[in-house]
């Protein structure tokens, strides 16, 4: 039997669109043998659009990911060193990279059918960018299991365990804060205006991506809500139909059970008159014998007589 993993590959590795189809497929496979995989592979998550490119990309150009990491660790390091003007400058080369890679990931995702909007994009570098700044959001990403964007300040730990699926089979728990290492970006050097409307436009942009991503959460909480309406009344349809099958079988038996009932009866009347038909026929018999022992007696005894009464015999 598969693990979890091994169907969870299967399933993320779709088109957004046959996730669901082949998640409740899979589970109607498996009821019968393994419930309580089929329980957990029920509860795996359709996806976000966002999550399914990065998933997309992981398994189609796993070498731009690797960049991707490799830059994070290199920052880590420039930080670990105290080394800010390296660390400005692999900030720099980090927004190239990620856009450039999420760019990657936008044409991929075309070839598959899939238009990927510049929301969606925006929470594709967020992911990327993550996976540099927070190493077990890197983790997460190269797994190709993820459900939803990842979001990393370099402050807190990004919130893995939320936005992969099967978490505790990779491995992945949620950690206290410190429990590991996360990166600080460090932001490019002012320019000579002093830039405190570029400051004001930056908080701004923030405010509405920030915003146009709860959006995108709620439509996806949406379309995830309407699969999951759809999965479980698609179940009770079928167990509606399982029952009205069940119950039908039911009541032909219950009818082939009486006939075979009203057969047996008839089956012992019969038998009881055959019984009764034989001990007659036994009983005739015996007196048949009788009465052919009383002749043959009687014909011995005329033919004693005859010899005696005539002449020349006895």
């Amino acid at each position: 039997m598969p693990t979890l993993l091994e169907v969870a590959a299967e399933l993320y590795a779709l088109a957004p669109g046959g996730f669901v189809p082949a998640r409740d497929a899979r589970v109607a496979a498996l009821r019968s043998d393994e419930p309580e995989l089929a329980r957990q592979v029920r509860a795996l998550r359709r996806p976000s659009t966002a999550a399914w490119v990065v998933n997309h990309l992981v398994r189609t150009d796993p070498d731009q990911v690797q960049q991707v990491v490799d830059l994070g660790a290199a920052m880590r390091a420039a930080q670990d060193g105290l080394d800010a003007a390296q660390l400005r400058e692999l900030t720099r080369q980090r927004r190239q990279l990620t856009a450039a890679v999420t760019t990657r990931a936008r044409a991929l995702a075309a070839e598959e059918g899939t238009t990927v909007s510049d929301a969606v994009a925006t929470q594709v570098e967020s992911t990327l960018t993550a996976a540099m700044i927070d190493d077990g959001a890197g983790w997460a990403v190269r797994a190709g299991l993820l459900v939803g964007a990842l979001e990393a300040t370099g402050v807190d730990p990004a919130d893995v365990a939320s936005a992969v699926a099967a978490p505790r089979e990779l491995g992945i728990e949620p950690q206290p804060d410190g429990r590991r290492r996360h990166l600080h970006a460090v932001p490019d050097a002012p320019g000579p205006s002093g830039g405190e409307g570029e400051a004001r436009g930056r908080t701004a942009e923030a405010e509405r991506e920030a915003a146009e991503a709860a959006r995108e959460q709620a439509r996806r909480d949406a379309a995830d809500a309407a699969d999951d309406l759809a999965s479980a009344e698609r179940e009770r349809g079928a167990a509606a139909d399982d029952v009205v099958r069940i119950e039908a079988a039911a009541a032909r038996l219950d009818a082939e059970r009486d006939a075979v009932r009203r057969r047996l009866e008839a089956l012992d009347d019969e038998a009881e008159a055959v019984e009764a038909e034989l001990r007659g026929a036994a009983l005739r018999r015996e007196r048949a014998e009788r009465t052919v022992g009383d002749a043959d007696r009687r014909r011995d005894e005329a033919a004693a007589r005859l010899a005696e009464l005539e002449p020349g015999r006895g």
